[in-house]
């Protein structure tokens, strides 16, 4: 429930998820953290030294956002593969597409889990994963071996079941990136791709695993930075809401969070000019907006966004709408956590138990036809 004693600039806070440099809360990061409100971090490698340090790094995240009674979402990219931002001595788990070729949804599910527990035991809270993007263009490298495969059904039901482990293990899962990044040949991080496939193929493949998740009680998503040639050929869908208000929403029925995929990536970022992006992402339906990097874009946003409610050109109930969302969202966790039945604590992290799950994924896959690509933070 939206608290109603916030002001509309603590209420601009909670629309934000942010990155920053830095291994150790200094005072001015706390500082920081306090001034704006932000509703999420999202960590990278940047962040990380050890467990321990990580663990002391959330915990001050934490208590820097005292006027929240809420907790803080901390977020990062543990998809296993090639996107896993925490390094050893955390447990390498094989990609998705390894997952996939086992079509076992108890090694899915375990998967989930045990990513789930080792970031639960550092303070991490929210995972951008499942991808639940389909594979159907073999040639696509930015998701290539993120996916599950190229079966709609089988990415819906090995994306279900990691979902349902990361939960397990008290941590959010956000699904990406909707409503599907598997046809596209560009990059997003460096260029706008688009989609040429028609709604007839979008609905029957790339909504069908974001469908099924909707329907399993998933509560967060994560838009694409692509266009969609058959719903809306102007706009990206972080900033479509044909595709956010009408299709997610009203279609599908999904009520809960929309966060953006990192509005720095060139894909928005560098196809219009900046302070309109948080903006767009807003009115299109967006409610957590994710810029992962430079503190001056990220403090522009949000004078931006206080700017164009102060004036009058986004209704500040949308504000209001949107919070509400984050907010039963950190509620939602809140529940996870209480479900845990043993709070895992650092021990676990790369211990034999979890290095015995994820050989099982190698043992259990077949040979993995999908090139690796590099992918940075």
């Amino acid at each position: 429930m939206l608290r109603r004693d916030w002001s509309l600039a603590e209420k601009i806070g909670q629309l934000f998820m942010v990155g920053f440099e830095g291994t150790a809360i200094t005072p001015e990061l706390a500082a920081w953290m306090e001034t704006y409100g932000w509703g999420g971090v999202i960590l990278f490698g940047r962040n990380v030294e050890s467990p321990a340090q990580l663990l002391s790094l959330t915990r001050g995240l934490q208590m820097a956002r005292q006027r929240d009674p809420m907790p803080l979402l901390i977020a990062v990219d543990q998809e296993g593969g090639r996107v896993a931002r925490l390094k050893a001595p955390f447990t390498a788990f094989p990609s998705a597409a390894r997952v996939g070729q086992t079509a076992s949804e108890p090694l899915a599910y375990e998967v989930g889990q045990t990513i789930g527990r080792e970031l639960c035991a550092v303070g991490i809270n929210m995972d951008m994963a499942p991808v639940l993007d389909v594979l159907t263009n073999p040639a696509n490298t930015v998701i290539g071996d993120r996916a599950f495969g190229r079966d709609p059904l089988g990415v819906a039901r090995l994306g279900l079941a990691f979902m349902r482990g990361l939960h397990s293990a008290g941590v959010l899962a956000v699904a990406k990136h909707f409503p599907g990044h598997g046809d596209t040949w560009l990059d997003s991080h460096v260029a706008l791709p688009f989609s040429k496939r028609g709604e007839a193929q979008l609905r029957a493949c790339e909504l069908l695993p974001f469908q099924e998740a909707i329907g399993a009680g998933l509560q967060a998503i994560m838009t694409a930075h692509v266009i969609f040639k058959a719903w809306d050929p102007d706009h990206p869908a972080t900033v479509s809401s044909s595709i956010l208000s009408g299709i997610l929403r009203t279609e599908l029925g999904f009520s809960g969070v929309i966060v953006s995929d990192d509005l720095g990536m060139a894909a928005v970022s560098e196809t219009m000019p900046w302070e309109e992006v948080p903006l767009r992402a807003i009115r299109a339906g967006v409610d957590l907006l994710l810029i992962c990097h430079h503190r001056q874009r990220q403090e522009q946003a949000y004078a931006s966004v206080l700017r164009a409610i102060e004036c009058g050109e986004i209704a500040e109930a949308v504000v209001d709408a949107a919070v509400a969302r984050v907010q039963a969202l950190k509620a939602r966790l809140d529940r996870l956590l209480q479900d845990v039945p043993t709070p895992p604590t650092l021990a676990c992290i790369g211990s034999a138990e979890h290095q015995t799950s994820a050989a099982k994924v190698v043992e259990q896959s077949a040979h993995l036809t999908t090139k690796e690509v590099p992918h940075g933070d």
